[in-house]
């Protein structure tokens, strides 16, 4: 029991040790504030994160992270995510990518690397459940860069301390697939995991008259007479 009641924690510490290189040392900060028409955008526009064990469709959360939405989608439109690796796993726990240093060979500084800026935290209620991606930081809160990590089991001793953003709403097998993978001491899979990240945006509304139809009129139908029989 108390060993139980002390996993957690275990996990917490596991988790800051590993996390505290994983962002730059730029000062900057980003944050700004996002028209209800760009939350709403961000709303509808998905993501699919594609790996060699297939592919895993995600829907985004900007209305509580409206940054950390906006970051994800433009750091995977320049094409930053192509090529980096999931670099850490940890069974029953969660998978880790997003490094731009894990394109290289050099293992021993996969998951030090991040985008040269931060994100200001945006820490919100929903829980860390099975399928739910959160930004992964130091033990600074507003240090949230490019990684991310994809929780594979329940881990509600993350809530409020990392920014929810995300969430897998189809192929969670792949990620299972990903944590299952043999692995070092540092918990980066010995074989390459790498990923392409795509976006998809939401489809958009022609604003020129010549794509506007008219609406059909209704067809007219014929009325036809009933004949009416005749009495003897």
């Amino acid at each position: 029991m108390v060993f139980n009641n002390l996993k957690p924690l275990l996990f917490m510490a596991l988790f800051f040790l590993v996390i505290l290189c994983s962002v730059t040392n730029s000062s900057e900060i980003r944050n700004r504030d996002f028209t209800e028409k760009e939350v709403a955008s961000m709303k509808a526009t998905k993501a699919i994160i594609h790996t060699q064990f297939g592919d895993m469709h995600v829907s985004l959360y900007p209305e509580v992270a409206p940054n950390h939405v906006n970051n994800f989608i433009e750091l995977s439109k320049s094409g930053f995510y192509n090529g980096t690796t999931f670099h850490r796993v940890i069974p029953n726990f969660m998978i880790q990518g997003g490094d731009p240093n894990s394109k290289g060979n050099n293992r021993s500084i996969h998951g030090t690397g991040g985008p040269g800026y931060q994100v200001k935290a945006e820490f919100n209620s929903y829980p860390h459940r099975r399928g739910i991606l959160s930004m992964a930081r130091s033990a600074h809160p507003d240090s949230a860069g490019s990684q991310f990590f994809i929780c594979v089991a329940d881990a509600r001793f993350l809530d409020k301390k990392y920014t929810v953003f995300g969430k897998v709403d189809k192929g969670m097998h792949v990620a299972d697939a990903i944590v299952s993978q043999k692995r070092d001491k540092r918990d980066n899979p010995i074989a390459r995991i790498e990923m392409t990240v795509k976006i998809i945006d939401p489809p958009k509304i022609s604003k020129d008259p010549k794509d506007l139809k008219p609406p059909s009129a209704p067809e007219k139908s014929e009325t036809k007479e009933v004949p009416v029989s005749k009495k003897p």
